[in-house]
């Protein structure tokens, strides 16, 4: 199943996700299909994602993880 969910980038305790569209088999950092955007938790919560690309992968079937929801709906 692909999934759209946060990779963790970034240094220790200075995190930063990219958003990216994943096969759920793969690890949390690992192998990755898209970058469709990115967080900064640090820096004003900074969200940024293509909306466009995250339609078009909803539209394909790809599930959004809980976070990515919450993200999507808070900065809307």
């Amino acid at each position: 199943m692909v999934r759209i969910r946060l990779q963790r980038t970034g240094r220790t305790k200075l995190p930063a996700y990219r958003v990216v569209i994943a096969d759920s088999r793969n690890p949390r950092d690992g192998k990755f299909i898209e970058i469709i955007g990115h967080y900064s938790p640090l820096n004003d919560k900074e969200f940024v994602i293509k909306k466009d690309r995250y339609d078009h992968w909803l539209g394909q079937g790809a599930k959004p993880s809980t976070t990515i929801v919450r993200l999507v709906k808070k900065n809307a």
